[in-house]
């Protein structure tokens, strides 16, 4: 197989299906996404058995436990994905959507109009519920998309693209607009981000090596984040059942994913009263305390932070903590060394919340909750590209409305310009 052929191929046949989508009617579209959720529930015992091929491969090299887990394929992931395709199909579709419209003094009539982006790579690690929340929602914003996934799971991704194309053809949409690249050769992931005649938009999905070398390489605008680094400030103003309920959620609910909190700020008035009660429950969950120095004195069985602890994103069962002075303390170190994905607040004092949401400059800020809920199903999205910490084109969880983007109809009357 000649790889540039291959994936350019892909790719001209992606741009000619995304523009017969763009032109689909809403009730089209959702008939095809709901098509595709029946279709993955008919052919579940397919996509196990090609799904149990891939944990073998992953076990016999030895892949952590964490990355099997992200692999598999249970009846009730099955049915996520089913589920996740008709809550898509239940949303309103963004497309078509005037976002303005006036007339001006020269005669003519301006409607700014909303419309899909075109043609999007989706490069992504491990999760093969990936394929079908990406496909859903491309389709469902008019996108073509074109889908390159890891190489552990490659049969899961397989059998799930084809069972998405099958459940297009049957519908009369194009094939086409879901495309998964067959082919584990790293060189085709070179190919896709130098096709920017035919790709609007690359949105990569993984660790932080897999984004970083996207964002180097790609000649294509590239929605991204890197890290989670995320932090909860309980402040002097918190109830300290309610903080105490927060941070251990934050962090122990799903440690292994980007929007568990990282780093925790206790404000020196609470800190010798909340701090036993805190790290006793952390504990009983198996989380590992790296603490500041005053962390140390109040409990010297933490271990000591170093500098480089509050810049690490652990994705495990490890807390960084430190004791600040005050509010605008606990905001300058999270401006300093926050990711930009989610923080927190804990806080009774209206005036605390209010300055904390105005003064941190993360794609999602929070007051008394847990940054456990920066997600797209969350949200109410229906499911999400991804968590972007860019600050253009898409901010925060990448829905429908982020996979879309504007163009502006003019209309006149033989009107001319004077």
């Amino acid at each position: 197989m000649n790889i540039e052929n291959y994936v350019s191929d892909v790719c001209k046949h992606a741009q000619k299906a995304s523009r017969i989508l763009a032109n689909q009617r809403p009730d089209d579209k959702n008939k095809t996404l709901r098509a595709m959720a029946d279709l993955i529930l008919a052919e579940h015992e397919t996509i196990k058995v090609e799904n149990i091929k891939d944990l073998d491969a992953g076990k016999k090299k030895g892949l952590s436990k964490a990355m099997l887990d992200r692999l598999e394929l249970t009846d009730t992931r099955i049915q996520s994905m089913a589920t996740g395709l008709r809550e898509v199909a239940d949303l309103i579709d963004p497309v078509g959507e005037i976002l303005d419209k006036k007339n001006r003094p020269s005669g003519i009539e301006i409607t700014k109009i909303r419309v899909p982006i075109g043609v999007i790579g989706i490069i992504y690690e491990s999760r093969p519920n990936v394929t079908a929340d990406a496909a859903g929602l491309c389709l469902k914003s008019g996108n073509a998309v074109i889908l390159r996934g890891g190489s552990e799971a490659f049969h899961s991704n397989l059998i799930i693209s084809n069972i998405l194309r099958a459940a297009l053809k049957k519908t009369g949409l194009p094939e086409d607009s879901v495309q998964f690249i067959e082919t584990t050769n790293r060189k085709a992931v070179d190919h896709l981000l130098h096709a920017e005649e035919y790709i609007d938009v690359i949105i990569p999905r993984g660790g932080k090596g897999l984004i970083k070398k996207v964002a180097t390489e790609s000649r294509i605008p590239v929605i991204k984040h890197y890290d989670g680094i995320c932090h909860t400030y309980i402040a002097k103003g918190a109830d300290l059942d309610k903080a105490i309920a927060i941070a251990f959620n934050a962090k122990v609910q799903r440690p292994g994913v980007c929007n568990a909190m990282e780093n925790l700020l206790i404000d020196k008035e609470i800190a010798e009263k909340i701090l036993p009660p805190l790290f006793l429950k952390l504990r009983k969950a198996g989380v590992e305390i790296r603490g500041c120095e005053e962390i140390l004195k109040i409990d010297p069985s933490a271990i000591q932070a170093t500098e480089e602890d509050w810049r690490t994103e652990y994705l495990d069962l490890i807390l960084s903590v430190k004791i600040v002075g005050n509010l605008e303390e606990a905001i300058d170190f999270i401006n300093e060394y926050s990711s930009h994905h989610s923080d927190a607040i804990v806080t009774e004092d209206h005036y605390e919340g209010a300055h904390f949401l105005q003064s941190i400059d993360s794609a999602t800020v929070y007051v008394n909750a847990s940054t456990r809920f920066t997600d797209g199903g969350e949200f109410g999205m229906g499911a999400e590209m991804g968590i972007s910490t860019d600050k253009l084109h898409a901010r925060g969880p990448v829905g429908l409305v982020e996979l879309t983007s504007y163009k502006y109809m003019v209309r006149g009357n033989g009107t001319v310009r004077k």
